[in-house]
């Protein structure tokens, strides 16, 4: 069948609606009580210029970010090329409480309550049921109109959990492409650095676990002057909080939560999407050629550890130095404009923001505080524990009067989706051997082993 090879659409702004969403899809459940018959604006954009009557509609999950940063999709990406090999029309649906879809005015643990896994999918279901496109004649609606979703990460999770609940044989979805869809909840994802122990560089590799060992010597055994002079070395003797300061030495790999510069999850197949940050990381770590200077500061806490020098340690250092300490734009080191996190007055601002949204989602339901391994190599110091992102928690969202945090997440409301287990008809699987989520994906290392009985459900469960 011929397709229409028109670009997406220039002006974004011809693109770009709103539909009035339900803030409180389940009026029946005591989980939100008290209720509301209040209404939001949710947004969405979309792209007609391959569609011809009785194609698909591809909606593409926003997931943890804004919708402008999905247009990629549309316009060069998965939903592009899906759309021009079936005539389809293609929507960047934004989630609830990020971007332009906020519910409320701010973002307090009350205002919040409404954030949660089974309130966003069925956003999507209801969606599917009363989109319109305007400029396109057409009803496309479902299910008279087959609805494939696509989602990656959260999203990705989110698009399975949409199938499992809003799909199959008499559902209104479709099918769905979940691409390293997060769809297992668990406390601590100490798994979230293995990929980067197993496919980095392993001289890298190898010199950074070695200086972590050191570095949680140095802090098990309690001398202050130790680990003040190991925090210099860095240039991060500000940073008080022993777990503020290893999060930062983690960035170039990947901090807890926090990713002020690109790291190995960076790392793309398509050179449009990639960064080489974790390569000029690893390369300046193991550099030959570095000068006597930076060589000389592995033995500057050597007495520490039995004259054992800290090989590579002045290769490291000097890397936080050059390129991560620049980031602050010369604010205070243990400020939360730089690199310190212990600002309860920070956490606490109720303020509308996809970070405060994620965190919330992370704080309630999903968990996956990414901790050091308790033995073993580890690529990230073990001060890094979950009490320490539990700590934002507890500071973010304060008891209000209708709603309050658990004590950690409720990780049971959202493996109640299936989890490792999580599938429907026409549901796909995509997962990367390299991911640093791969373990909280359908296809992880620790999923039971599965066999696909036969050829009808190979199609209906790929």
């Amino acid at each position: 069948m011929p397709v229409n090879t028109q670009p997406f659409h220039t002006d974004r702004t011809d693109i770009s609606t709103n539909a009035l969403r339900q803030i409180d899809h389940f009026q029946n459940s005591s989980r939100y009580v008290p209720h509301t018959n209040a209404t939001f604006k949710q947004r969405y954009f979309f792209d007609d210029s391959y569609y011809k009557a009785g194609g698909p509609v591809f909606l593409y999950i926003g997931g943890e970010t804004s919708g402008e940063d999905r247009f990629s999709n549309l316009e060069t990406g998965i939903i592009q090329i899906l759309m021009q090999a079936t005539n389809g029309l293609g929507i960047i649906l934004e989630n609830r409480y990020y971007g332009e879809s906020y519910p409320y005015g701010s973002s307090t643990t009350d205002e919040l309550r409404f954030l949660t896994t089974e309130q966003t999918i069925a956003d999507n279901a209801y969606f599917a049921q009363h989109a319109t496109f305007p400029g396109v004649n057409a009803t496309l609606t479902a299910p008279g109109t087959p609805w494939i979703l696509y989602g990656g990460s959260l999203a990705g999770a989110q698009t399975a959990f949409s199938l499992k609940t809003y799909g199959g044989a008499n559902g209104v979805l479709w099918g769905g492409i979940a691409s390293s869809g997060t769809t297992k909840a668990k406390l601590a994802y100490v798994e979230w650095y293995d990929p980067i122990q197993k496919y980095g560089p392993q001289d890298c590799v190898a010199s950074i676990n070695a200086i972590v060992e050191k570095i949680d010597h140095v802090f098990e055994t309690g001398n202050a002057t130790a680990i003040r002079q190991m925090k210099a070395v860095f240039g991060l003797e500000a940073l008080t909080n022993n777990g503020d300061f290893a999060m930062t030495i983690a960035f170039p790999l990947g901090g807890p939560m926090n990713y002020p510069t690109n790291t190995w999850q960076e790392l793309n197949w398509h050179p449009a999407y990639s960064s080489d940050d974790f390569w000029l990381f690893c390369t300046n770590v193991t550099d030959l050629d570095a000068p006597e200077n930076i060589t000389q500061v592995d033995y500057a806490l050597a007495q520490y550890t039995d004259g054992e020098p800290w090989i590579n340690l002045g290769k490291y250092a000097n890397y936080i130095k050059q390129y991560l300490i620049p980031i602050c734009d010369g604010a205070p080191i243990d400020s939360i404009e730089c690199f310190g996190t212990q600002n309860q007055t920070y956490f606490s601002d109720p303020s509308n923001s996809g970070d405060r949204s994620y965190l919330y989602s992370t704080c309630t339901e999903s968990g996956l505080y990414q901790v050091a391994r308790p033995y073993g190599p580890s690529l990230i110091s073990r001060a890094l524990q979950v009490n320490y992102t539990q700590q934002w928690c507890t500071w973010a969202f304060p008891a209000g009067e209708d709603s309050a945090i658990p004590s950690t997440p409720d990780l049971w409301r959202y493996n109640v989706f299936g989890g490792y287990n999580v599938s429907a008809d026409r549901l796909a699987h995509i997962d990367g051997d390299q991911d640093v989520w791969l373990d909280i994906c359908y296809h992880s290392h620790d999923a039971p082993l599965r066999l696909t009985p036969s050829p009808t459900e190979a199609d209906l469960h790929p």
